[in-house]
């Protein structure tokens, strides 16, 4: 997608080839979807957050996005992914000392549990909900499959989203008030709807505007996969209980002509994501559709300040009540923020 994905992770000194003014600064956002981590030899944690956090926008919250970072080395195999929420603790702790800015980093989080464990899972959470200090507010259940094997599978099967055992996970998960973030490929967005009628009170985060696959056998059909995923994605946001998380889009496909030597801009970005974005602002609404920084991910290929500006120009002809949604409003509602920050 860029010149610098080999690394291990962002080259600060390319991305800081292009700055600019930011756009609407006193502009309220809640960055529903970010990651900590120590991996492959980078280091993105609350230090290199806070540094992106003070690149001029008003971001006055974030939400953890589960990574699997800092699990335990031993213990039941289910009980080790208790060290990311016991990790985002702490980190959020040194945002709250205040000695890393103002924003309200990692004021709630999303976690993982193996929802494989149906009805048993509710034990765990329990767990989760203690050790994070009341922060824990729901759970990623990552789920892409596809049958070609061009394509990087994260789930064993196909339909794990809607296998049993995994349908009585999400019942308890809607009983405890917790919500389920859900990843996966575009052609198997069918799954969340099918999910959301079962559980019409579960509030259902689609990460990544449903995650259109556009390289392996879909590479060189991305207007085959748009209608496809356009499709689909409007079914999906007929269950007025499923949000969307707007970003984590490829921005300089292989075929990209343009100069490598720089970064992308806000523009450039805005144009490459705005059929997409746009579709899905009009199919959840404004209220349902949040934008996310997927960071440190899409730092590899865009700056934070890039990122939101581009944002910014995508909800340009936005009213301010469209605004304040798309940029914190859904956000709090989705999560429960209302006793973080007020929307």
């Amino acid at each position: 997608m860029a010149a610098n994905t080999g690394q291990s992770g962002p080259d600060n000194v390319w991305l800081a080839k292009v700055e600019e003014p930011i756009l609407e600064p006193d502009l309220a956002i809640v960055d529903p979807h970010h990651h900590l981590w120590l991996r492959n030899g980078y280091t993105y944690l609350m230090p290199e957050l806070a540094d992106d956090l003070a690149s001029g926008h008003n971001v006055v919250a974030t939400v953890f996005a589960e990574c699997h970072s800092m699990y335990r080395q031993g213990g039941p195999e289910a009980e080790r992914s208790l060290g990311e929420t016991e990790f985002v603790t702490g980190q959020a702790a040194m945002s709250d000392s205040g000695g890393f800015g103002a924003t309200q980093a990692c004021a709630v989080m999303f976690g993982n549990v193996d929802m494989t464990l149906g009805a048993g899972v509710e034990p765990l959470l329990e767990r989760h909900i203690a050790a994070s200090g009341g922060r824990f507010r729901g759970v990623r259940y990552s789920t892409g499959w596809d049958p070609d094997e061009g394509i990087r599978n994260v789930a064993p099967d196909e339909r794990m989203l809607v296998s049993g055992p995994v349908k009585d996970a999400a019942a308890v998960l809607d009983r405890m008030n917790l919500s389920l973030d859900s990843w996966l490929y575009h052609p198997q967005l069918d799954e969340v709807a099918e999910l959301a009628d079962a559980f019409p009170t579960l509030k259902i985060i689609l990460n990544h505007v449903g995650s259109p696959i556009l390289g392996g056998p879909y590479r060189g059909k991305k207007q085959e996969v748009f209608e496809d995923w356009r499709v689909r994605i409007k079914r999906v946001a007929e269950r007025q209980n499923v949000f969307v998380k707007l970003g984590a889009l490829p921005i300089r496909m292989g075929d990209f002509e343009g100069d490598r030597s720089l970064p992308p801009g806000s523009e450039e970005v805005a144009e490459v994501w705005r059929p997409w974005i746009e579709t899905c602002i009009e199919a959840f609404g404004p209220s349902r559709a949040m934008f996310e920084s997927n960071f440190p991910v899409h730092k590899r290929w865009v700056s934070y300040q890039v990122s939101w500006n581009a944002f910014k120009r995508l909800a340009e002809s936005a009213t301010a009540t469209e605004k304040q949604d798309m940029f914190a409003g859904a956000a709090i509602r989705a999560y429960r923020m209302e006793d973080v920050i007020s929307p």
